[in-house]
């Protein structure tokens, strides 16, 4: 399934992983699922990528969110490679990586791009919800390692505007004020909210509700 777009629900699979046999909406359940590919096991950017997902591990909990990694590579060479990624990490990789020989997960999730030089998955990322449907999609070229911050950061901004009339401005961090969606005038925003700023009629600030 080629073109998947913000708000589709993401494809269900059964696949082979490190940790046995899933299927996928079943594994995931009703949380959110982070689920990111890599082009291929014992290569250096894909190692440190796995090894910082693994130290994240009170952070995706912490979020309600589950992570799973997909390569085209087989569930034995998987098991092999764990053990370079923690030892590099320090943290034991204890979530699942999908073994996608046949390619049917990464064509699925548009995965693959002929044009980076072979069949092997870009460095792909989806943010799944709770209803399993796609909210963030990124996509990076093979040489260039992901910024899991970021990642962290978007899915607080998802899961902090899914709380209200919210959007998030520029680099936006947890703590830090949202902006009030349009829909409210200020009139309606400051009955609801404690310190709405106005800086333009369209641009008002205010602080998240406890």
């Amino acid at each position: 399934m080629a073109g998947l777009r913000l708000g589709d629900i993401a494809p269900d699979f059964t696949a082979e992983t490190t940790e046995g046999p899933i299927s996928f909406h079943d594994w995931k359940g009703a949380g959110w699922a982070v689920l990111f590919s890599h082009p291929a096991d014992f290569t250096p950017v894909c190692t440190t990528e796995l090894g910082r997902v693994a130290a994240l591990k009170d952070e995706w909990a912490r979020r309600n969110a589950k992570v799973i990694a997909v390569s085209v590579d087989p569930v034995d060479q998987h098991h092999d490679w764990k053990h370079d990624i923690a030892e590099v990490a320090g943290a034991p990789v204890d979530y699942p990586i999908i073994a996608d020989e046949d390619r049917t997960v990464s064509e699925l999730y548009g995965m693959i791009h002929p044009g980076e030089g072979d069949t092997s998955a870009v460095r792909s990322v989806f943010l799944i919800d709770g209803s399993h449907r796609i909210r963030l999609t990124l996509t990076y070229p093979k040489s260039v390692g992901r910024n899991f911050d970021e990642i962290l950061r978007a899915l607080d901004g998802l899961q902090v505007t899914d709380s209200g009339p919210f959007s998030t401005p520029a680099d936006w961090q947890v703590g830090e004020r949202v902006i009030i969606a349009p829909t409210l005038t200020t009139e309606d925003a400051r009955s609801r909210f404690a310190d709405v700023e106005e800086v333009k009629p369209y641009l008002r600030f205010a602080s998240v509700p406890a």
